[in-house]
């Protein structure tokens, strides 16, 4: 999925990317941003959304871990 540098007027140097996979028991989530504002943003717009989706079992439980630059 790709989320585009100037949505709903933001302005990032470059767009950003989401790419998901599901497990068994996990759904994970990888990230590109083009700036870490845009990264921190990015999750919060992933958590935001499938909070909602799973509102039964919402609020989820995240376990962000940074991994090296792109």
């Amino acid at each position: 999925m790709t989320f585009p540098h100037d949505a709903r007027g933001a302005n990032w140097p470059g767009d950003g990317h989401l790419e998901m996979e599901a497990g068994d028991a996990e759904l994970a989530c990888r990230i590109e941003a083009s700036a870490p504002e845009q990264l921190e943003a990015l999750k919060g717009v992933v958590a935001s959304h499938l909070d909602r989706f799973a509102f039964r079992e919402a609020p989820l439980a995240f376990d962000w871990r940074d991994g090296p630059a792109v």
